[in-house]
């Protein structure tokens, strides 16, 4: 009897695995739809009208040589660590030295007063230089390059308005308004010897950096808790600066943010839980890209899975068990389905422990194979549409072959993710099959150099160069370059 009942549980278990297959699958056909979709929206973006897709310039208006000198500092200010780096550009060709240190970041400071937090990293800065430095008064002062990684509009490269506070941080007073001064006036309340030279994004650091080290490199990714991309445009092909008289060949570095692509819900393939995970986050209907592919979002996609086959499926998995912990939404996070994945036992008996230590539910063979093919089914989904958002820059811009430098806790972490995303570009591009399988695709995704230390520096570097060349394009404050 137990063997007929256990048989059919597994029946009734494959049906509903063939049913988020086909939930869950994209087919080329449809990466490739996404995928014009995506250059239109590109498009888009950069006009005066503009679009979902911010497409932000950056004022960062070279790639580097790799020759490129000085002694630089890098400020990054992360959820939980601000990190410090200086970074010296060597005379060899793409070479640099780096010292770096880590401060925590109190989280009482998250939710705190403005002039606290920016007090705070001023101290940070000036520890950091009396370490290295010694006595500050009669030292020069040094240019930074700050990676400022929260939604921020920047009209100039040593400006920048946030939008919003992601992160965990919610300080009043901060929304809506430019940044610059009050870290400014923190600096120069404590006397330390820095002059703000740029204020970046971690993606478009990924992309200098990389470059610098890497002459194919041509787009900078992230996919980590978040996703996004940059690339270089030219200036021509950027209707809302035509009113700068910039000449229409001169590279701009554009932060895309396009973990908005699709906000409007024409061409991605949603699944209901996709739409509960939109209609239950902070701010429905917005980064409806980043909500399918982000690693904030891939454990919560499994969970609303589990939950809804324990209770609205004939399967009623994990039946008779109390499911309370996997009813609490964000329980699980991308490193839960990457442990799942990576389970190496046919019984999966890696699986089996980790649901009962982490949800007290203990899951039978059958359950097993299902939770494993689900969480496939999520990497997979993800790593495959991140492959559009390539592939449509690429396409935008004609590249045939290149490199793309990524960085992010998915894109490192996850299993297999490089290998299904190389797969989904093969199919969007229409490359043949590799005859040897250490031939190189024409482009590939490569882990990318640290975007927020040495890519800050090499773009606080750049922007020296260009103002001693008298191009004040974008430079809010000129008399910090002097």
């Amino acid at each position: 009897m137990c063997l007929g009942s256990f048989a059919d549980a597994s029946q009734g278990l494959s049906k509903e695995i063939e049913q988020l297959e086909g939930l869950f699958t994209v087919e080329t056909q449809k990466l490739k739809q996404i995928t014009d979709h995506f250059v239109n929206e590109l498009e888009k973006g950069l006009s005066v009208k503009g679009g979902s897709i911010p497409m932000n310039p950056t004022w960062v208006m070279s790639y580097p040589t790799g020759y490129e000198t000085g002694t630089f500092l890098a400020l990054d200010m992360g959820g939980t660590n601000l990190r410090v780096c200086q970074i010296t550009l060597t005379d060899q060709k793409s070479e640099f030295d780096i010292i770096q240190s880590k401060y925590r970041m109190p989280e009482e400071l998250k939710t705190g007063q403005a002039d606290e937090l920016w007090e705070y990293i001023a101290d940070c800065l000036m520890q950091f230089i009396e370490t290295h430095h010694g006595d500050v008064s009669k030292m020069d002062t040094l240019p930074l390059g700050f990676t400022f990684s929260y939604p921020a509009t920047q009209n100039y490269i040593d400006e920048g308005v946030l939008q919003r506070w992601t992160k965990g941080f919610d300080i009043a007073g901060v929304e809506g308004e430019n940044v610059v001064p009050m870290f400014e006036a923190a600096l120069a309340a404590k006397g330390v010897p820095i002059k703000l030279t740029a204020l970046i994004n971690d993606t478009t650091g990924t992309l200098i950096a990389s470059a610098y080290t890497d002459t194919k490199m041509k787009i900078g990714c992230i996919f980590g808790t978040g996703c996004n991309a940059a690339y270089m445009e030219d200036c021509g092909s950027i209707p809302k600066l035509a009113h700068l008289d910039v000449s229409p060949d001169t590279p701009m570095a554009i932060n895309c943010e396009w973990g908005a692509f699709d906000n409007e819900h024409l061409v991605l393939p949603r699944t209901q839980y996709d739409v509960t995970i939109d209609n239950e986050s902070p701010r429905p209907g917005q980064q409806a890209f980043e909500k399918m592919i982000a690693g904030l979002y891939l454990g919560e996609l499994f969970r609303l899975v589990m939950v809804d086959l324990h209770d609205n499926h004939s399967a009623h998995i994990f039946s008779g068990q109390d499911i309370s912990k996997l009813r609490r939404p964000y329980t699980l996070d991308s490193s839960f389905l990457s442990a799942i994945e990576e389970d190496p036992f046919e019984n999966l008996s890696e699986t089996r422990d980790l649901f009962h230590t982490k949800l007290g539910i203990e899951a039978n063979p059958a359950e097993l194979e299902l939770v494993r093919r689900t969480a496939e089914l999520i990497g997979t989904r993800a790593a495959r549409l991140s492959a559009c958002g390539v592939a449509a820059i690429c396409k935008k811009k004609g590249y045939t072959s290149c490199h793309v430098g990524a960085d992010g806790s998915v894109f490192n972490k996850y299993p297999h993710f490089k290998a299904r995303g190389a797969q989904a570009l093969r199919e969007i591009l229409d490359w043949p099959e590799k005859t040897d399988p250490k031939e190189e695709d024409p482009i590939e995704i490569l882990a990318a150099e640290d975007g927020s230390g040495v890519g800050a520096a090499l773009i606080a570097a750049l922007t020296l160069k260009r103002v001693k060349e008298g191009n004040m394009h974008g430079i809010l404050h000129p008399e910090n370059f002097h």
